[in-house]
């Protein structure tokens, strides 16, 4: 009998769903996020208040989803919104706050060079197939005296808490499009931005960085 013989596993940070297969994800998690927004509220709402609030002039919501950050933005913004699946954007339309939104690529914007004063995402370089050309597209869309604020997720700094990631993030990817375990600042390094403000909290696993386009 011959040997039995195994292909090699990409490693797990080069593993990346299609465009396809995240839009194919959120579909069914639309409603889903909709429903749990209170866990959210409890868990990063304080960090989306104090981050996005900062949000001037014509604000720009990269993968908005379903309107999580609007509430955290002041009134005197012009909000617009894009994401990859219309479902998440059905359920942001139905947020009490006046917004502009669109079914877009986060990683081929179809607006302007310079186009926004701000440009916010959170929690979207996990599920982007290609974050770098994600954050190159903030960067381009941004005003050269204008500012990218992010919110995002990675591994802990707490032992216990980041053996548990590391055990759930191939599940995770597969059913929720999200590296559990990558590391923001990476991709914020490799894209054409500078680095400003970085903080981190809850255990090191939310980091906030403020940054402006090269």
């Amino acid at each position: 009998m011959p040997p039995t013989t195994h292909q090699p596993q990409p490693d797990y940070d080069a593993r990346t769903h299609s465009t396809d297969d995240i839009r194919d994800i959120y579909a069914d998690l639309a409603d889903k996020y909709a429903r749990y927004a209170f866990i959210d509220r409890h868990t990063t709402g304080r960090y989306r208040k104090r981050h996005f609030r900062n949000a001037t002039g014509r604000v720009l919501d990269v993968a908005c989803g379903t309107g999580t950050n609007f509430p955290y933005l002041t009134a005197a913004t012009d909000l617009v919104g894009i994401d990859l699946s219309p479902e998440m954007l059905a359920v942001a339309e139905n947020r009490d706050r006046d917004a502009d939104l669109y079914e877009m690529d986060a990683q081929d914007l179809e607006f302007p060079d310079n186009s926004f004063d701000t440009v916010i995402s959170a929690l979207s370089t996990c599920t982007f197939p290609d974050p770098v050309a994600a954050l190159n597209e903030m960067a381009r869309v941004c005003r050269p005296d204008g500012r990218i604020l992010l919110l995002e997720h990675g591994e802990s700094d707490a032992s216990l808490i980041a053996r548990y990631q590391h055990w759930r993030r191939d599940a995770h990817y597969a059913t929720q499009g999200c590296r559990l375990t990558q590391e923001p600042m990476d991709h914020v390094k490799a894209a054409d931005l500078t680095a400003g403000t970085v903080d981190t909290a809850f255990f090191g696993i939310i980091t906030t960085i403020e940054a402006t386009p090269n």
